[in-house]
């Protein structure tokens, strides 16, 4: 894992170029050709090569040798042109530290106006199939060789304005902008539920099943729902991580309120032994919709 902080401070106005135009060539190409690059940035051929390399060794872009010499961005400078445009823009003005590592996201601290976080959507973890098939933002695309830097930018703006749909009714960061793969959102105190040890489970199992039904109300299901992304505190519950919401009324709605309301209920009954019939649960979160 890349120091962000110390990386962008580090890099001259000619590396950001030539990692724009790495970007630019990458909606033609698999691997860019240096030619392409040089082009698009106009500094030189030896400047441009020199730049590359600094970017490989800074770990931004990767290099490709077999029958040209292609380069292409890794998350790492995809990172880092988000926040480019993010410091352009004034939504943050100062970097902190790395503050969370999941299967598919890097969490970043940051100082805008008020203290954020900037969550790095990381799509392809795990299995090219196994995600493909589970994340609704990517079972239409028919692009085979399609880009994991593209899945994760449509991530991000799923993320991002399912947030703007659901802040402030429904308990989540508030969503404050987003850039390529990346999402800005004030920083949400509390910690992770799978992590708490709660004085009062009952009152905490009503706050969550509130959220579910507060977003049911307004069409949508979090479809992706545990422990691990409901952050608890001692006035309320928020949850978080939404990318993989679904709307109600499409075809596996039922599925995922479901199995949501399960991972919840299951939690509870086996930590804290409170227990709450599953269809009752799922009847009164239905019955937001009038």
């Amino acid at each position: 894992m890349i120091d962000h902080a110390s990386v962008f401070r580090g890099m001259v106005a000619n590396e950001k170029k030539v990692l724009r135009a790495v970007e630019e060539g990458m909606k033609r190409h698999e691997w860019v050709p240096v030619e392409s690059i040089d082009s698009f940035t106009g500094l030189g051929r030896r400047e441009v090569e020199y730049r590359l390399q600094r970017l490989v060794e800074m770990e931004l872009i990767e290099r490709y040798i077999q029958s040209y010499t292609g380069y292409r961005l890794k998350f790492n400078g995809y990172d880092v042109l988000a926040i480019e445009t993010f410091v352009r823009r004034d939504t943050i003005q100062a970097l902190g530290e790395v503050i969370g590592i999941g299967k598919e996201s890097v969490v970043l601290a940051a100082i805008g106006t008020v203290p954020v976080a900037i969550k790095f959507h990381r799509e392809g973890r795990t299995s090219f199939t196994q995600v493909k098939r589970s994340r609704q933002h990517l079972v239409d695309i028919e692009i085979e060789n399609f880009s994991w830097l593209y899945a994760s930018m449509l991530a991000a703006k799923r993320e991002y304005e399912v947030m703007k749909k659901l802040y402030p009714t429904v308990s989540v960061p508030e969503p404050v902008d987003y850039n390529r793969h990346a999402v800005v959102m004030r920083v949400v105190g509390g910690v992770e539920m799978a992590k708490a040890t709660l004085i009062d489970p009952e009152w905490y199992l009503e706050a969550v099943l509130e959220q579910i039904k507060k977003a049911y109300g307004l069409g949508i299901i979090h479809s992706d729902l545990s422990e691990y992304n409901v952050m608890v505190r001692d006035d309320g519950v928020t949850i978080i991580d939404w990318p993989q919401y679904v709307e109600v009324g499409s075809k596996t709605a039922d599925e995922m309120l479901g199995r949501d309301v399960k991972n919840v209920l299951v939690h509870f009954e086996k930590k804290y032994r409170v227990k709450r019939d599953r269809q009752t649960t799922i009847n009164t979160i239905r019955g937001s919709i009038n």
